[in-house]
């Protein structure tokens, strides 16, 4: 299996990334497409950017060379379940000269394998949305929040998102100042109309320009409630960037997220678990904040346990895609010179 090669996707709602590697750890290529999500983007669409990204990893690389592939994506089992778009990926698979099976794997998987090698551990992800799932045996064991926008995704950028708006309006029912967060949210969100930085105006009602009060507030409700509630995790970067100007209100809403999280973490992992805790998602891969909350709260429950950062979610799918073709002492070398390292080192 000298010449044997494997290919992995990291496929979410705007991007899709397949990296084609040899079984020594040398990437021979590399891919991109539009996002590939079924659910987001419907199974033909999906299927198009992923027959895109496949191509352009494989680009003159005789296709019978791949002996295996791993497919990772958010919502696989609504793919599993749904003939049509198993089909459409199918094609896709076929249209670009591939003959070798490939697995579909949930993304808590692939973000989990990216920060490590261990067959066990927990990774806990938070981005748009939030969720914590333990690992055994390089498989999904228990999976805890991730219900969505509705019933749950504590301390995600949309709760951040949600529960940044709610503190304005509690602040604007109130008639107090709006402070840097509740400024920067109605600004944001009501750009033609946005609140003084001065106190109170006369009667002891923060000044909201022409409207009044009460209309002002009506205002901004509406403009949220006119939204999709996803979009509310667009104002996740005004809550870090007011935390970073000393707004209490933001450092109150990470300090609170980053137990959330960790709460999550705690009903699925067991209490003196030493297994390693990978940190994935928009909010905690870089030095956020909220990263720095939840590695807090994540040392003081699990002192010894490792804390890493995931990285290339589509060089971990294929890192995932050889395993059955490695011993595991091959397998875990693989890891070390396939998926980076320098976003993988311990936080610990």
């Amino acid at each position: 299996m000298s010449d044997a090669l494997v290919i992995g996707l990291d496929i979410g709602g705007t991007s899709t990334r397949a990296v084609l590697a040899s079984l020594a750890g040398d990437r021979t290529g590399t891919g991109t497409a539009g996002g590939g999500n079924p659910t987001s983007h419907g199974a033909e669409a999906a299927a198009a950017e992923l027959a895109k990204a496949l191509g352009a990893a494989l680009g003159s690389t005789d296709p019978g060379r791949v002996r295996a592939g791993t497919i990772g994506l958010a919502g696989v089992a609504r793919l599993m379940a749904d003939p049509a778009s198993r089909a459409a990926f199918d094609r896709a698979w076929a249209e670009v000269g591939l003959t070798c099976p490939y697995e579909l794997i949930g993304d808590p998987l692939v973000a989990y394998a990216s920060g490590t090698a261990s067959p066990d551990g927990t990774v806990l992800i938070a981005g748009t949305g939030a969720v914590a799932a333990t690992v055994r045996g390089f498989a999904l064991d228990r999976v805890s929040d991730g219900h969505g926008w509705l019933l749950g995704d504590a301390g995600s950028g949309f709760w951040l998102g949600r529960e940044a708006v709610r503190a304005t309006l509690a602040t604007m029912d109130a008639g107090r100042p709006l402070g840097r967060l509740s400024r920067a949210v109605v600004r944001t969100l009501l750009p033609a109309e946005a609140p003084s930085a001065a106190g109170p105006a006369a009667g002891g009602r923060a000044d909201l320009g022409a409207l009044s009060a009460r209309d002002r507030v009506d205002d901004l409700v509406q403009r949220v409630t006119r939204r999709p509630p996803v979009e509310l995790a667009g104002l996740a970067p005004l809550v870090i960037a007011a935390h970073a100007e000393g707004d209490r209100t933001a450092t109150a809403l990470l300090a609170e997220a980053g137990r959330l999280l960790t709460e999550s973490v705690a009903r699925i992992r067991e209490p003196g678990d030493t297994t390693p805790v990978v940190l994935a998602g928009g909010l905690l891969v870089g030095d956020t904040p909220l990263a720095t909350a939840v590695e807090r709260e994540l040392r003081s429950r699990w002192p010894d346990a490792t804390r890493r950062r995931a990285s290339d979610g589509a060089a971990a799918a294929a890192w995932l895609a050889a395993r059955p073709l490695l011993t595991p002492t091959d397998a875990s070398a693989l890891h070390t010179r396939l998926v980076p390292q320098s976003a993988n080192n311990p936080l610990k």
